[in-house]
């Protein structure tokens, strides 16, 4: 299972963070859940993650250039900068599984693999952090990593002190090979001992997923105390049709997911497929704007050597990022599903009053060939201030200007598409004008 972290604040940055998140509980959002604070992961982590598209590969005789190695996540950590990926907002280079020796030092110490790593994981944060990003590795609350190297059971304070001796910023504890019943002990007492260390780590955690398959109903009040992101859902697949699944199921199970997200506290749907082998440019369009509309973390796992512009372009698009990183960190909703057309919204900055601005995402789930046109009014969205809203399409880069709730807009989405809008809040009334339909028709 693939899947993130807290440490102690003292500062007065820290404190200034924590004030404004309870101004914001209080004054704007209609439910707040309060948790543990770090101060970290205010809005859902980026950055770029080795497992779905190198997975386990340790054949570095063979395949050098594809291999887990410390020459894999350095060039990925040159390339992130070179090409543009951290002047948008994708900050950390996370080391996945199959990065160990297959037994601990004479210390009881986890060791790098020799060979593959030869100047061990302190080096390579250094690497990454002189490359002005952030530094994540992974381990396993289990006895052993799901690919069978040493987990962290039975070492947990010990773990998280080297941890942060190798200055590392972002720890995923994956779950396999333990009990589910145990992680609610387990996890939190791993996320203490980052804590102890007093380095600020984000951590993700695989907690309530394996819980989820055991039967079990996951202590959210407990996890969103402290874990910074965690994993709800099956892993990602290189294909649609796993992509479909976990929309399918953060849709259905919106109800219970969406109230413990949150600045510091997110759910995880998993990395980012875009420009790999199994999904279309429309389906890659569909990925990135429902993860903005879930509020989702943005961790790439693409071979960046070989990515096509068009799929770098999503990727980079700063105002579907923008969405994704909105402050208020509300994730979006399924609203509308019938005979394959969904839309989802989310609320966002800015706010004028007691109304909210809104991303729109209108998908289409077809297989049938041909687009669809999708025809409502603003205010059959939600979007209901009399002061109008400023309406922009997202990919296209199409501003439809100033538009009345009474206004009704028309898309044509392509198969296994999506249609992306921004609708900013106008802080002063609209000023009416004539009914006007707007058609905006698609490229094929």
């Amino acid at each position: 299972m693939q899947t993130q972290r807290k440490s102690k604040g003292g500062t007065a940055m820290k404190r200034a963070t924590m004030l404004l998140a309870t101004v914001l509980c209080i004054g704007v959002l209609p439910a707040c859940i309060f948790s543990l604070e770090n101060g970290l992961a205010r809005t859902p982590p980026m950055g770029w993650l080795s497992w779905e598209r190198f997975r386990c590969n340790t054949d570095c005789e063979g395949d050098p250039e594809n291999c887990i190695s410390e020459h894999l996540f350095r060039t990925m950590a040159d390339l992130v900068v070179s090409e543009g990926y951290a002047a948008v907002g994708y900050e950390y280079i996370n080391v996945d599984d199959c990065w160990l020796e297959k037994s601990r030092g004479p210390r009881g110490e986890l060791v790098a693999d020799r060979r593959r790593f030869p100047s061990g994981m302190k080096a390579l944060a250094n690497y990454v952090h002189a490359k002005g990003l952030k530094f994540g590795i992974y381990e396993d609350y289990g006895n052993y990593t799901c690919a069978g190297y040493p987990g962290i059971l039975g070492f947990s304070a010990n773990d998280a002190a080297q941890f942060a001796s190798w200055d590392v910023d972002y720890v995923k504890l994956d779950g396999c090979y333990s009990l589910p019943i145990d992680m609610d002990h387990g996890y939190p007492e791993f996320g203490r001992n980052l804590n102890a260390t007093g380095r600020p780590m984000i951590y993700s955690c695989s907690w309530p997923v394996y819980q989820i398959y055991a039967g079990m109903n996951p202590n959210y009040s407990s996890i969103i105390q402290h874990c910074n992101l965690w994993r709800n859902y099956d892993d990602i697949q290189d294909s649609w049709a796993s992509l479909e699944s976990i929309i399918d199921y953060y849709g259905n199970n919106q109800d219970a997911i969406i109230p413990n997200a949150g600045p510091g506290h997110w759910n995880d749907p998993d990395m980012l497929i875009i420009g790999n082998f199994g999904l279309s440019y429309e389906q890659s369009k569909t990925q990135m704007a429902l993860w903005a509309i879930m509020a989702a973390p943005l961790m790439m796992s693409v071979d960046l050597r070989t990515i096509r512009p068009e799929f770098k372009a999503i990727l980079q698009n700063r105002k579907i990022i923008a969405v994704d990183q909105d402050p208020l960190g509300i994730q979006g909703r399924r609203i509308y599903k019938h005979k394959g057309i969904e839309i989802w919204s989310r609320p966002i900055t800015p706010i004028y009053q007691t109304y909210y601005s809104y991303a729109i995402a209108f998908v289409n789930r077809r297989t049938d060939g041909t687009p669809s046109d999708v025809a409502v009014t603003l205010r059959e969205l939600g979007l209901i201030s009399p002061t109008g809203y400023r309406v922009e399409d997202l990919y296209e880069e199409v501003d439809y200007g100033v538009l009345s709730p009474q206004t009704k807009i028309k898309v044509k989405v392509n198969p296994s598409g999506v249609v992306i809008l921004r609708a900013d809040v106008q802080p002063e009334r609209f000023s009416k004008r004539p009914y006007n339909p707007i058609f905006y028709r698609y490229p094929n």
